[in-house]
């Protein structure tokens, strides 16, 4: 929640999750939605693919980039910044068992950091 001009309203934030074809990214979105919601995040948590980010970065409050493209990160990361979104290169274990839990950890420390190029790179 926030509070502006003495009112108290949702502040829901948006989560774009890439990789190459769309499927590690799918499953790690349902497991993050699933953190999310038992940790209490206002979250929209949301799949897609490298070509997916032209369409949706500019609504998008975090973008995470899968660890196989690390070779794309950098100018993902100046996309990002641009819109004032913020980005991470997510590290391999986040498709491990725990990997929904560490997604969630750096979520919420990209939404607690400034916008723009301070985002970081995890790895």
């Amino acid at each position: 929640m926030k509070i502006e001009a003495g009112r108290e309203e949702a502040c829901v934030d948006k989560v774009l999750i890439v990789c190459g074809a769309g499927a590690s990214s799918t499953f790690l979105a349902l497991r993050l939605r699933r953190v999310a919601r038992d940790r209490d995040l206002d979250l929209i948590v949301e799949a897609g693919t490298l070509p997916d980010v032209n369409e949706r970065l500019a609504a998008t409050s975090v973008l995470m980039v899968g660890p196989h493209l690390f070779a794309q990160f950098e100018e993902l990361n100046r996309r990002a910044a641009a819109v004032g979104a913020r980005a991470a290169l997510l590290p391999d274990t986040v498709f491990g068992p725990e990997g929904a839990e560490i997604a969630a950890d750096i979520v919420t420390g990209l939404l607690g950091a400034p916008r723009g190029p301070q985002n970081i790179a995890q790895g």
